[in-house]
Order: structure tokens, then C-alpha cells, then sequence
């Protein structure tokens, strides 16, 4: 993917918006900060600390990037958390 098409992708992605599926089929906005737990060790992360995602990015690669504590950690770090 080359500038001009990350640039065109971006331009409907919010950092302080998240939409997701839970297993139910039901799609939820999360406004951040939400809530997160770390799946295992990363960085200063610890197994099952509860941590608030402060905002959502994209990686030039296309993968959605957590920051957290102003540190960036690819998604698959964590189990979102989803209060109903």
C-alpha cells in the first residue's frame, strides 16, 4: 500500500473512536479511553493488568496500534473490554 492509499484509509479512521464485533454479532463504538486487559507480559505491561486504551492508530502496515501510557502496542496484546 503506498502513501496515497494509507492517506485515503485514514480519512474515515477517528484515533479516539473504536468499532468492534462482539460474539454475539453485535457491533459496539468504544470512545477511548477504554478499557483493555493485557493478555500477556509487553513492555511494562503485566499479565491481566487493566489498562485504558488512550487512543487507536494504524501502523503503515495496516495493523491497529493501542497507545497506552503514551506507548504504542500492536492490538493483539490485549482483550477489550466491553461494558454493557
Amino acid at each position: 500500500m503506498n502513501k496515497r492509499e494509507l492517506a485515503e484509509l485514514l480519512k474515515y479512521s477517528h484515533p479516539k473512536q473504536l468499532y468492534v464485533v462482539n460474539w454475539e454479532n453485535i457491533l459496539h463504538l468504544l470512545h477511548c479511553p477504554f478499557k483493555a486487559i493485557v493478555k500477556h507480559d509487553i513492555g511494562v505491561l503485566k499479565k491481566g493488568e487493566l489498562v485504558a486504551v488512550d487512543e487507536v492508530k494504524v501502523s503503515t502496515d495496516i495493523i491497529t496500534v493501542f497507545i497506552i501510557q503514551n506507548q504504542a502496542y500492536y492490538f493483539w496484546h490485549f482483550e477489550i473490554v466491553i461494558d454493557d
